[in-house]
């Protein structure tokens, strides 16, 4: 029951991703009549967004793992929370990398 519980998570997620996919490329398509500065503004933009849903959805797979690691560890011997807290937060960083590149981009617009 487990594995369908998070199957249906990953159809989620990968529908929501299509979903920012389709309005990306509305919004550009929109803008191609407009002017070619306004596609290359939409290019970046989706580049924005792509870099921050791949780095949190990395980061979200990789920290389910070393969560549940984390917990068991933890409940085994607590003079381990400080070492599980470091390796919890390590994929958080991806995910603040993603919002670095998405601003770099931005500023770019």
């Amino acid at each position: 029951m487990k594995h369908k519980t998070n199957r249906k998570l990953q159809l989620f997620l990968m529908a929501l991703v299509g979903l920012f996919f389709a309005m990306a490329l509305t919004g550009n398509a929109s803008a191609q009549t407009d002017d070619e500065g306004s596609s290359e503004a939409g290019m970046i933009a989706l580049g924005a967004g792509i870099a921050v849903g791949i780095a949190g959805l990395g980061a979200g797979l990789a920290e389910k793992d070393i969560g549940a690691a984390a917990v068991g560890a933890v409940a085994e011997n607590e003079k381990l929370m400080g070492k599980a807290l470091i390796f919890i937060v390590i994929p958080e960083t991806i995910v603040l990398f993603g919002f670095v590149i998405a601003f770099l981009l931005m500023g770019k617009m």
